[in-house]
């Protein structure tokens, strides 16, 4: 199968979701909880920074690292908006 091919099939899964309950199953049977943790953490910081946040505020707040920090903040400023667009939906 294609690797476009299987993202697409993957947000879609997602975007099927339609409950909180059925959204926690299908991510703690599709990922690690290391991997939920680091996801949760990244969009903290995201927040974080969106609301102004320092990096040192952020790392005391969160524990992410400056690398972690540093990559979101890329996100925000020259990623696909994905960030600001959930966030602001929060």
């Amino acid at each position: 199968m294609e690797k476009h091919s299987d993202l697409n099939s993957l947000y879609e899964a997602i975007l099927s979701i339609d409950s909180k309950e059925i959204c926690e199953s299908f991510f703690e049977d599709i990922c690690t909880i290391k991997e939920l943790e680091t996801m949760a953490q990244r969009l903290e910081v995201a927040k974080l920074l969106m609301s102004g946040a320092t990096f040192n505020e952020v790392v005391a707040k969160t524990g992410a690292s400056t690398t972690t920090i540093s990559r979101v903040n890329r996100c925000l400023n020259y990623g696909g908006g994905g960030y600001k667009k959930v966030i602001e939906k929060l």
